[in-house]
């Protein structure tokens, strides 16, 4: 490649890669391909939001994490069970929701060769770049509810005065990619796999998804 020309992912934008009709197949299929920034150079694979494209519910997480990467589905492992089990506590069947992820590429970095590889949080531009996909995911699946899950999930949508410690468990209306929506943002699940005080990160967590749950009617 000559210094002259310029990489796609140079520009920090996937709007080039996402497709303009197909619906949420095209879309994954599209994203499989996306160049749109650095991250998927050393990611294994684009991990794309999964479930129905009438979904009630959005829920958005921040980027997959080592074993969404490695299967190439949003929300698996243990991140994905404790969420799954959250969510019927609070009355939100798991199977009626759409989850996906701000940012569809897994950054890392290595402390060693051959050593795990340990999760760095993407940046606004990396977050900004990937906006296209998530929405374009709003526009098809249209969900009542969007659960922000994590504080890159928040930025990512609402700005980067965003703070989950002070919005948590409430309902808020805002105007997201030229559309209007309601919100309720929450911890991630795998902050609550961190707490020290794990029981008491997960009602809290399940006492905020009873707030969606409450608010889908």
């Amino acid at each position: 490649m000559s210094p002259r020309t310029a990489a796609p992912e140079d520009a920090h934008t996937a709007e080039p890669f996402v497709p303009s009709r197909g619906g949420l197949p095209a879309l994954r299929r599209a994203a499989a391909d996306c160049r749109g920034c650095p991250l998927h150079r050393d990611a294994t694979q684009t991990v794309f939001g999964t479930g129905a494209a009438d979904a009630r519910v959005m829920l958005v997480g921040e980027q997959p994490g080592d074993q969404e990467d490695r299967q190439g589905e949003p929300f698996v492992g243990p991140t994905g069970r404790l969420l799954d089990r959250a969510l019927a506590e609070a009355g939100i069947d798991p199977d009626d929701a759409y989850v996906t992820n701000a940012v569809k590429h897994f950054k890392f970095t290595r402390p060693e060769p051959g050593k795990r590889r340990i999760h760095k949080p993407p940046t606004l531009r990396e977050m900004t770049a990937c906006a296209p996909w998530l929405a374009a995911e709003l526009a098809i699946v249209e969900p009542e509810l969007i659960v922000v899950l994590g504080a890159t999930a928040g930025k990512a949508l609402l700005g980067s005065s965003f703070r989950v410690t002070q919005v948590r468990g409430t309902v808020l209306e805002e105007e997201i990619h030229g559309r209007p929506e309601r919100l309720v943002p929450t911890v991630h699940p795998s902050s609550v796999l961190r707490a020290d005080d794990r029981e008491s990160a997960y009602q809290g967590l399940v006492a905020d998804l009873k707030v969606a749950a409450r608010a889908l009617g």
